[in-house]
């Protein structure tokens, strides 16, 4: 699962809104909120992720364990 609360600092620490993130990942912002909402993304969209928004602790992201 994604921590989405990590995922949504970043973006905003890089001076970027989701939907600049979507264009990024040549998604639509619509459909870039509702993979927000479920914390799933594809490898692909992972890697543009890491790569445009100089994420240096991926794991910590995108393979954060579920919160109880």
């Amino acid at each position: 699962m994604i921590n989405t609360d990590e995922l949504r600092g970043i973006i905003a620490k890089n001076g970027k809104t989701q939907s600049d993130i979507a264009k990024m990942l040549n998604i639509t912002p619509k459909t870039f909120y509702i993979r927000m909402k479920k914390g799933i993304f594809g490898s692909d969209e992972i890697q543009i992720m890491i790569k445009e928004l100089n994420i240096k602790n991926p794991m910590d992201i995108f393979f954060a364990n579920e919160i109880t």
